[in-house]
């Protein structure tokens, strides 16, 4: 029987979420022990890697169980009771044989939490302290949406077939006195929206302009690789076709 679950996570208490093989600290290394504990030694598939510092509110992963496990409610009951108070399971269902938490997701969603105001030591770890000029940052979002080859916006050293990705919303808004970006997209690369976001962070501060910003998108120079703190960052929706997240 193959589940689904939804996590969510702080991530500035691990090491990342994959599997590494330096460190067992990570949000996966949890997920296996607790399901190993129950017998369960099926491979753990996750939709997508966060990097160290990096939250989640709706990664989803999935499993498969072996035939004793009937009672779904228990089984998520166990698990809860053997995951780190860090990581929780927000949603727990039987699937379809075929379902993949990565290849069968169609659009990903991050969100990234800035604070105008320098933030308490409580809540530094989840929001990024950073100067943005609204105008210019919401129209770079604009250059940003749409289908481009994202080459320049991601670590060098990453192993892809193809860099070309499709964002379909890149928004700004403000909300309890943050300011929130939103992108959702078929797919990131690996570090993408973190580069994507420092860039905007210099175009604010003006040591960048948009005219930088479509050459680098364009593939023609490269003016910004640095990377935007992870501690703003939340994995925040993964979307699936209707017919292959239920039974």
């Amino acid at each position: 029987m193959r589940i689904k679950a939804t996590i969510a996570y702080d991530g500035s208490r691990f090491a990342g979420f994959q599997c590494q093989k330096h460190t067992s600290d990570t949000v996966m290394g949890h997920l296996y022990r607790a399901a190993k504990s129950l017998g369960i030694e099926s491979r753990i598939i996750g939709s997508g890697r966060t990097d160290r510092g990096v939250h989640a509110t709706a990664q989803v992963v999935h499993f498969d169980v072996p035939a004793f496990w009937k009672d779904l409610d228990k089984l998520r009951a166990h698990l809860a009771r053997k995951l780190p108070p860090f990581i929780q399971i927000r949603r727990f269902q039987k699937v379809p044989e075929d379902f993949h938490a990565r290849y069968s997701a169609t659009r990903r969603a991050y969100r990234y939490i800035i604070s105008p105001k320098a933030p308490s030591p409580f809540e530094a770890a989840y929001v990024t302290h950073a100067h943005i000029e609204p105008a210019i940052v919401r129209e770079a979002l604009k250059i940003f949406e749409g289908e481009h080859d994202f080459r320049y916006f991601m670590k060098t050293g990453s192993d892809v077939k193809s860099s070309v990705r499709t964002i379909y919303k890149a928004r700004l808004y403000h909300h309890n006195g943050y300011d929130i970006l939103y992108f959702e997209a078929n797919g990131f690369l690996r570090a993408q929206i973190r580069m994507m976001v420092q860039f905007l962070f210099e175009l604010s501060l003006d040591r960048l302009a948009l005219w930088q910003l479509k050459m680098q998108l364009e593939g023609k120079e490269r003016f910004c690789s640095r990377l935007a703190p992870p501690n703003g960052l939340y994995l925040c929706r993964v979307v699936y076709p209707t017919n292959a997240a239920l039974i």
